[in-house]
């Protein structure tokens, strides 16, 4: 059979007329193996980096929870609570940007019934809960337990998980990954002695995961701030950065 482009006789016959698009995949696909193919022997490793470095802002959650009979009345206390609590962080030098509210929320409240001869008891509707989490960002560092210890004062009841990161560990990423690269170079080169072959040019190189999230360390150092604040140790975060290389293997 005559395959063409366009409907012409072939041998007294008519032609099958191919689209120009399948022509061109054809064409493509026959190409891929030479293309996709490296003969060349390789080596593969991977490599590990990290870099630790002293927190300098605290993320500090802070839950205001109130109850009341009505949810009107809640609200009511709980907002006045949370409305003290965010004046006095700006006091404590806290921008708007670094305040957020994380989470909102309002809940009946029940309670057990008095139980009956038969031994049950259906719940009763008690009253309304309202809680309103605040997100704090604080960026100097040496308040965060006075920052811990007002908001208690004024009405914070819930939450109060804290967290130490950085504003810009970037170059804590960069130190890591320059380790990663090297650390992954040196175990090729190892395993290119051991097999008595020679380590040839670097054919490609990927950041596995990206990343990772600061994980906090120990370190002796305390953030006090007022006398009457609440003792925080700061510690430090490590970063950590994968790589993985593949090397030729040279002749």
């Amino acid at each position: 059979m005559c395959v063409g482009l366009s409907e012409e006789s072939c041998g007294g016959r008519e032609t099958v007329k191919t689209p120009l698009y399948l022509t061109m995949l054809v064409a493509l696909l026959c190409a891929l193996p030479a293309a996709a193919e490296d003969p060349r022997p390789r080596i593969r490793v991977s490599g590990e980096g990290s870099v630790a470095i002293a927190p300098d802002m605290a993320l500090v959650t802070l839950t205001v929870n109130r109850e009341a009979t009505t949810a009107r009345e809640a609200l009511s206390a709980n907002s006045g609570a949370m409305a003290s609590v965010m004046d006095a962080m700006r006091s404590l030098g806290i921008a708007n940007r670094d305040l957020q509210t994380a989470g909102f929320s309002i809940q009946p409240v029940y309670r057990r019934a008095s139980r009956t001869a038969q031994g049950g008891g259906e719940r009763e509707l008690s009253g309304y809960s309202v809680r309103n989490t605040l997100t704090v960002r604080v960026r100097d560092i040496d308040r965060v337990g006075e920052v811990l210890d007002t908001s208690v004062t004024l009405g914070v009841n819930e939450g109060g998980s804290l967290r130490f990161t950085n504003d810009d560990p970037s170059e804590a990423l960069a130190g890591a990954r320059e380790k990663a690269v090297r650390d992954a170079t040196a175990r090729a080169r190892g395993l290119a002695a051991a097999a008595g072959v020679e380590l040839g040019e670097l054919l490609a190189i990927d950041e596995r995961g990206g990343p990772s999230a600061p994980v906090p360390m120990a370190r002796a150092s305390m953030a006090m701030g007022a006398e009457s604040a609440v003792p925080i140790a700061t510690g430090e975060n490590t970063y950590r950065v994968s790589v993985e290389m593949t090397f030729a293997i040279g002749r």
